[in-house]
């Protein structure tokens, strides 16, 4: 007696096409962009909150990156320092000009960035009840950071030049070397076109690119966990201070695995000549080990905190105020 059995034949995933994905990325991007001025204006409201707040923070974290060892004896120094020879407003606000330029179609763009992305995963994956989840979540974040790069990177690169001017002991009548921020551009292209104004463009997006992807997963997920239910069962509104708590928390999951990044990205952009990724990483190393790509981690956690809770919280009211305004 013979018998024969067969096995149902399991479905291999379909790999899409090169000219499948340029649709889908095209549809998700036509999908999101029916809400785009309002992630434009709430992101430039965010931004605009995150630069008020933590722009001194960041000016300590550049400068403790930049200098060489033995400069400052620490966060604080870098403060007390900062403060006699520039001022307090015009010293720890000094590059501001450059974030605040940049701020509002960045973070437009990251926001209209996080939600093609959204769109795109949903395009290749399940997402039941609008839910995503935390996988799903870190890939629209990560992909939020690819055109974000090309408006972060000369900004960056602006911003750092103008922080660590201060450093320099003026002689008597001596000018600094950049004016401003279209004044670093005009030299920054003089000297070396548009590649040098773009210098740092990769080690931007290898440090935005993770840390964009645990930002906004560490929101939704600890959003999640504050957000009360309603007596049916779905999500109800979420009050200011959990959004200020998301946020915050976010910021500092960003910082996390991305700092020794932050750090090379920095030193690269800030270095005289044509440094190279793999130079500058040997150059940190050699002069100070593991330690030496951690400098300023403390001012960088430490603007972590209220400058995301600042930007989430501005996002938040902006969106609630044009709601209320247009419905």
């Amino acid at each position: 007696m013979s018998s024969s059995s067969s096995t149902p034949s399991i479905p291999k995933p379909k790999i899409p096409s090169t000219e499948e994905l340029k649709e889908d990325v095209v549809e998700a991007t036509k999908t999101a962009g029916s809400s785009s001025i309002r992630n434009f204006i709430a992101g430039g409201v965010g931004g605009v909150c995150a630069v008020i707040v933590g722009h001194p923070f960041d000016l300590v974290k550049v400068r403790l990156q930049t200098a060489e060892k033995g400069v400052y004896n620490g966060a604080m120094d870098v403060v007390r320092r900062t403060i006699a020879r520039e001022g307090l407003a015009r010293g720890l606000y000094a590059g501001v000009s450059a974030p605040l330029v940049g701020v509002t179609p960045m973070f437009a763009v990251s926001f209209w960035g996080y939600g093609v992305g959204k769109n795109l995963v949903k395009s290749f994956s399940e997402v039941r009840d609008e839910q995503y989840s935390v996988g799903q979540v870190s890939v629209a974040g990560f992909f939020s950071a690819i055109p974000m790069t090309v408006i972060t990177a000369p900004f960056e690169r602006v911003k750092v030049l103008l922080q660590i001017q201060g450093q320099k002991q003026l002689a008597p009548g001596e000018k600094p070397k950049y004016s401003g921020g279209l004044d670093v551009v005009r030299q920054l292209y003089k000297e070396g076109g548009i590649k040098s104004v773009w210098r740092g463009s990769a080690m931007t997006l290898a440090r935005d690119g993770p840390g964009s992807a645990a930002y906004f997963a560490t929101y939704e997920v600890i959003k999640r966990k504050l957000t009360p239910k309603n007596e049916d069962g779905k999500p109800g509104q979420l009050s200011l201070t959990a959004v200020m708590v998301a946020g915050g928390a976010a910021g500092v999951a960003m910082w996390i695995p991305v700092f020794p990044v932050d750090t090379v990205k920095s030193r690269l952009q800030s270095a005289e000549g044509s440094p190279t990724i793999g130079g500058t990483i040997r150059d940190l190393y050699g002069k100070g080990g593991f330690r030496a790509f951690f400098p300023g981690m403390g001012p960088a956690m430490a603007r972590a905190v209220p400058a995301n809770a600042a930007t989430f919280l501005g996002v938040e009211l902006a969106q609630k105020a044009m709601t209320k305004l247009f419905g």
